[in-house]
Parts: structure tokens; sequence; C-alpha cells
């Protein structure tokens, strides 16, 4: 199987577009993969995050999810937060939880991951 590199960006990819939460918190999402890859970069853009967390799972199904990192993040007037995780992990769903935000609402305009798919 030839292994070629992957860039998935989530349904928000345009920046002029946004998930917004409910204003209660946590609030979360997940994204997942066809297959398992093998992930060098994790970028997400946001605004009125404080605290999130990415978790990852490497079983077929969205479940038994280890915690993968989790951020402080600095509140910015008027643009957009970008937080860029490097880890070289492998995984097949990716589980963001924003624990808290500066403001009862706070929006993710971009999910932006990279990698390779791992060979069976």
């Amino acid at each position: 199987m030839e292994v070629s590199m992957i860039s998935h960006t989530s349904p928000y990819s345009n920046t002029e577009t946004f998930w917004i939460t409910t204003g209660m918190f946590p609030q979360e999402f997940i994204l997942s993969f066809a297959n398992l890859i093998k992930i060098s970069t994790v970028k997400i853009h946001c605004y009125n995050v404080h605290s999130l967390s990415i978790e990852k799972s490497v079983a077929r199904d969205p479940v038994d999810f280890e915690p993968l990192t989790n951020s402080e993040l600095e509140h910015s007037e008027e643009q957009l937060q970008m937080e860029e995780f490097t880890d070289g992990i492998s995984a097949t769903h990716l589980r963001f939880v924003i624990k808290s935000g500066f403001d009862h609402f706070v929006s993710v305009h971009k999910v932006t991951v990279e990698g390779t798919e791992e060979s069976t």
C-alpha cells in the first residue's frame, strides 16, 4: 500500500464561517478519519476559547479516548486564536473539548489535520 500525505480540513475550513457554542461548557466535537492516520500537525483557529483539550482514539468507533494535550489559550481581542500541536501521534478519531471560554459563547473557525495514512 502506498502511503501518501493527507491534509484534512474540517467542514469549517473557511475562517469566515464557524461553529459557535451554545453558551455552556464543556462543548466538544469529534473529527473521524476513514483509516488510522499518523498525525504530524493539528491546527485550530478559534475565538474566545480559554481552555481546550484534545483527545485521540485508535479504535474503529469513536470510543476509548486518551488525553493528547491540554492548553490554556491567550485571550485575543478582535482576532482569531491559533493553536498548533505537533506530536507525531496515531489516531482514527480526534475529540476537541472546549472546557471554558473567555465569554459565554466561543467559536471554532478552522481545524486542519496533517499526516499520513498508516499501512495495515
